[in-house]
């Protein structure tokens, strides 16, 4: 079994770590950080364990090389320009979206017909370039062919991350999953970011105010969609996210948060942007969400003018 990660950031190398101890795979990322890691190995610590990898990284994929599967875990807004660059890769091998917000399976799905959709609820921060820290671990990683269904292929790649140490399933309906996991990023994301907070606090009066506001949005929205969320109503999925995410979650810094930090571009317009495009089309205002977007861009563009110095945050 041979798999490739492009785009290979926190989330791609801790999930490289793991699956080298059963396959083999090979992650793709930045040049400096690739050959670090070819020299060193990657030191994967917190909610996964403590342990130092090694598994071939590079800058460009192996030529001459077939792949059984080819995860894509770069960043929402680089998808199209990860596909443009390997559409002969894509054609060839089982693609599998670990991204966060909604549209990367949309464009993937103009490169190839073999997408699968994945849903990753664990937290990650790079911490310097040969080293990840998983936050935590809120869940199993689901797996679904995009849009809807399940089949061999799926069901097999499940059984890997198992293997790997990875808690992961099969499920059929993985467009709903990857709505309801948007729901999940766009109440927590855009505001810890905003605010320069941890999740722990999020559950207080003001901003709990916010995140339901933002919730009501998104259940009108994926309603009209035709989108069936994980939980019946807003209150229900308010009453998990109070009870039991955020308490397994409340030290974790948001990727948005690190992102702003460090003077990056965001992925809020795949996140709370995508709701409020996704609103517009069926008549629906969507003030929270469209309010958040515009303030995240702002820190987002303040932040690149500065130039800021990434620091990586304290765990």
């Amino acid at each position: 079994m041979n798999v490739l990660i492009l785009g290979a950031g926190a989330v791609g190398l801790g999930i490289a770590a793991k699956l080298s101890e059963v396959i083999d795979v090979t992650a793709i990322t930045r040049e400096g950080p690739a050959r670090t890691i070819s020299e060193q190995g990657l030191d994967l610590e917190g909610a996964w364990g403590l342990g130092t990898y090694r598994f071939p990284c590079s800058s460009m994929p192996p030529s001459g090389v077939n792949f059984d599967y080819i995860l894509i875990s770069t960043k929402a807004y680089s998808t199209r320009e990860v596909c443009d660059n390997y559409p002969g890769l894509l054609r060839d091998a089982e693609v599998i979206s670990l991204q966060n917000g909604l549209g990367s399976e949309e464009i993937i799905s103009g490169f190839t017909s073999r997408v699968i959709g994945g849903v990753v609820m664990s937290g990650f921060i790079r911490q310097n370039e040969r080293t990840v820290y998983v936050t935590a671990n809120a869940g199993e990683t689901i797996f679904g062919r995009f849009p809807t269904g399940m089949d061999a292929e799926v069901t097999q790649l499940a059984g890997i991350f198992n293997a790997a140490g990875i808690p992961a399933r099969a499920a059929g309906d993985i467009k709903d999953r990857l709505w309801s996991k948007n729901l999940i990023s766009c109440t927590l994301n855009p505001i810890s970011a905003v605010l320069g907070v941890r999740y722990g606090v999020l559950t207080r009066g003001p901003a709990w105010r916010i995140i339901s506001g933002i919730t009501h949005e998104v259940f009108l929205v994926a309603g009209a969609e035709g989108v069936t969320l994980q939980w019946d109503n807003p209150e229900d999925y308010l009453a998990y996210l109070k009870n039991e995410l955020i308490p397994v979650m409340a030290t974790h810094t948001s990727s948005m948060l690190q992102d702003i930090g460090c003077g990056r571009r965001t992925e809020i317009g795949f996140m709370n942007g995508a709701i409020t495009k996704y609103g517009e089309t069926h008549g629906i205002a969507t003030p929270y969400n469209e309010c958040l977007t515009n303030m995240v861009q702002f820190r987002e563009q303040e932040q690149m003018d500065t130039q800021v110095f990434c620091a990586r945050p304290a765990r």
